[in-house]
């Protein structure tokens, strides 16, 4: 059929299943290409037939399913793992800059219990870990918790965040909740005060807009110490109301930013109307995200701030604050931003969701958001969050991250461990013809063979042997005049309706399969298990129903399989006689 030989068109099979392999079951054309031309250079001669066959032959390969493209390799005897071996080193952080300049490296994650955490959030989270674990240094945990009013805390939220951060492997040094600290913070602004870095603002909002984009200061600017002492304590006695006093910082009232220009470090806030869920309505004068935070830096020792570039301004308003205290301000480190496609992170819209559909959402694990606690649900393994949040790094440019990058790093996870299992998808009644019974013995695993194996006795029931294959697998019996059972026998149809497929036993042979070109088809026994597969697809959650094979009682819940043709997926409960399973990816 071709003018080049059957040999060069095994050789490039071989090399489109591995490329494909490694690039989520989809071949590449010229990556193939130059690895068939290393290793038969005189091809050369021959590149535009060369390039004809691998473009069918790629064609054919991205046709299948990655399971049976892993199938079709281990053929040249090379497994999944052999390749994984092959796969370029694991990247490796950066150097952390001006690491030198201090004697321990501390650095911190500092999330906002307004919520559980998010694949977003995992970026810092395991960035400012890693770098800590690098360096030898120490990593702190931080509650930023200091805005009752527009970003309310969650009681729960605190331990449900350190319950995201141990499932991704983080261990902290020590553990900091900023409205625990409030004296501190006070402690603090009423120093700045005395160093005259700040002063207590009266105006309207209107009226201080109007004088700071007109770049002229406030009324209020030059008040002596004493005076904003005077306000500032009014302030903490209750004095004013929501609005009518704040505390600014100094900075430079001809910064081209506006926001920059004496910004707020702390406002009143009625805790009686929006009670803090751990201190109450004790405190009325609270700080803001950047005066906290700036503060605990100094406080905390931290060497380096790893944060989007989304912060660059708040480092800025952050540095006038150290330079009033005559402060070194750590080591700012801007990421790119990163984008995420095929998941929702809006907090507002997860939270609007599970507020206006409660019968519809699961609650923060429902398998259509983007939060840590839904991918752990759907058998994605934290080590393939860490090592694409590594891979993605601290560099200053952008970076999109879909299901299919995390689908492959948790597929080199999974693929050597997990234990292997028929699902059928509506299932339809096969009927074995001249067969009294049969043993299957299937390994759990095609090389890792210390998983073991599952072994299936069928006998005739009610004077006939009978199975159950997938619905979708009923027309190979009507285009094929054999076809393999996997692990199982060949048989030939004698009569296939969608109701029932009446077959003929031919042998187990699974060499004499190959040689016809049999399709391998999963199958399940008498006495499977009922099973619902969850599926996530976009915002609706497909239930997929079927069977699937006894053996599964003998694996726990909350562990992840490899459904054969279908794709790992992580064994939720079982419910009323059936197992209920969530979709991770092929």
């Amino acid at each position: 059929m071709y003018v080049l030989s059957k040999d060069v068109e095994r050789i490039i099979l071989k090399h489109a299943l591995i490329n494909a392999i490694k690039h989520d079951g989809k071949a590449i054309l010229k990556p193939v290409i130059s690895k068939v031309i290393g290793e038969r250079p005189d091809l050369r001669s021959s590149v535009k037939e060369v390039y004809e066959l691998t473009s069918k032959i790629i064609e054919y390969v991205n046709s299948l399913s990655p399971t049976e493209q892993r199938r079709k390799l281990a053929e040249y005897s090379i497994t999944v793992e052999e390749l994984e071996k092959r796969e370029v080193e694991v990247k490796e952080l950066p150097p952390l800059p001006n690491a030198e300049k201090y004697k321990v490296v501390r650095t911190r994650f500092a999330p906002n219990p307004d919520f559980v955490l998010t694949l977003g959030n995992a970026r810092p989270a395991v960035l400012s870990y890693e770098y800590a674990v690098k360096y030898n240094g120490n990593f702190i945990l931080r509650f930023e918790d200091t805005d009752p009013k527009t970003k309310p805390p969650i009681l729960e939220a605190y331990n449900l965040i350190r319950e995201d951060l141990k499932w991704l492997g983080i261990k902290w040094d020590l553990e900091v909740i900023q409205s625990k600290r409030m004296e501190i913070y006070y402690e603090y602004a009423e120093k700045l005060i005395e160093l005259r870095g700040a002063y207590v603002c009266t105006c309207s909002r209107k009226e201080f807009k109007a004088l700071r984009d007109s770049m002229k200061p406030c009324p209020h600017r030059e008040h002596t110490v004493s005076e904003n002492k005077a306000l500032w304590n009014r302030m903490l006695m209750s004095d004013f109301n929501e609005g009518e006093a704040v505390l600014r910082v100094k900075t430079d009232l001809n910064h081209p930013d506006p926001s920059i220009r004496d910004w707020v470090a702390f406002r009143i806030i009625d805790t009686e109307r929006h009670p803090h869920p751990l201190t109450g309505s004790k405190y009325v004068v609270w700080p803001t995200y950047n005066f906290a935070c700036g503060i605990d830096d100094h406080l905390l020792e931290i060497t380096h701030i790893l944060r989007a570039k989304e912060h660059v301004q708040n480092t800025v308003k952050q540095t006038y604050l150290y330079k009033h205290f005559s402060w070194n301000y750590p080591t700012a480190i801007h990421f790119g931003r990163l984008k995420f496609s095929d998941f929702i992170l809006s907090k507002s819209k997860i939270r609007r969701f599970l507020e206006e559909n409660p019968q519809e959402f699961e609650g923060y694990d429902d398998v259509r958001f983007g939060t840590l606690r839904a991918l752990r649900r759907r058998g994605i393994q934290p080590e393939a969050i860490r090592q694409i949040m590594i891979e993605v790094g601290i560099k200053p440019s952008e970076a999109t991250i879909s299901m299919k990058n995390i689908a492959a790093a948790n597929r080199k996870l999974l693929d050597p461990i997990a234990p292997r299992l028929m699902f059928v998808e509506s299932p339809v009644k096969v009927l074995v013809k001249n067969l009294d019974s049969i043993r299957a013995n299937i390994p759990l695993h095609p090389s890792n063979t210390s998983l073991g194996s599952r072994s299936y006795v069928l006998e005739k029931i009610n004077g006939t042997l009978e199975l159950y294959i997938s619905f979708n697998d009923v027309p190979l019996f009507k285009e094929n005049k054999l076809v393999r059972l996997m692990g199982l026998m060949n048989v030939a149809p004698i009569r296939v309706s969608e109701d029932v497929v009446v077959v003929e036993f031919k042998g187990v042979d699974v060499h004499e399969a190959r040689k016809a070109g049999a399709p391998i088809i999963q199958w399940c026994p008498p006495g499977s298990l009922k099973a619902i597969i969850k599926k996530p697809e976009g915002l609706v959650l497909r239930e997929i129903n079927g069977i699937i094979e006894p053996y599964v009682e003998k694996i726990g819940v909350d562990s992840v399989v490899q459904l054969i043709r279908f794709g790992f997926a992580r064994i939720e409960k079982y419910d009323n006689g059936a197992v209920i399973i969530y979709y991770g990816h092929n």
